[in-house]
């Protein structure tokens, strides 16, 4: 577990009931997946450190499928253990393509993620779920 995890779990519980919204990241008012992790981002560790392109909600999309990942190498602490309070995890919605998913582990067994037609919201982590983790990412520390 990460020394800011209680910090992290606050702040991604402050989304809890946002509506789902593609590409926005504002808590209270709308968004997706990636908008949850950038509001969180801002929180704990700061200004953001790219400008985000615009993307498709098509999990079958395969233009910019890997960006997800990509973008998780780059900004995030790749993590080789078992997902810890704190920490981002990668979900593939299709065994044949790379993640296309994200959410916040808010305790051991639960996580937080933006889900269309319901918004925010904390979900067990559960085989199934756990069956399509592609990786585990921790924060890094506020700059």
């Amino acid at each position: 577990m990460s020394s800011n995890s209680g910090a992290i779990v606050k702040a991604t519980r402050a989304w809890i009931g946002t509506p789902y919204r593609h590409q926005a990241s504002t808590a209270g008012s709308g968004c997706d997946c990636l908008g949850l992790l950038r509001g969180v981002w801002r929180e704990i560790v700061g200004e953001e450190p790219t400008r985000m392109p615009s993307y498709r909600a098509n999990w079958r999309d395969k233009a910019n499928a890997s960006a997800l990942q990509a973008a998780a190498e780059k900004y995030l602490i790749p993590s080789d253990g078992e997902p810890e309070v704190g920490d981002v995890v990668l979900f593939k919605m299709l065994r044949s393509l790379p993640p296309k998913h994200c959410g916040i582990m808010i305790s051991k067994n639960v996580f937080a993620h933006a889900q269309e037609q319901i918004g925010v919201v904390e979900a067990n982590l559960s085989d199934a779920w756990r069956q399509r983790i592609a990786g585990v990412y921790h924060f890094p520390n506020k700059k």
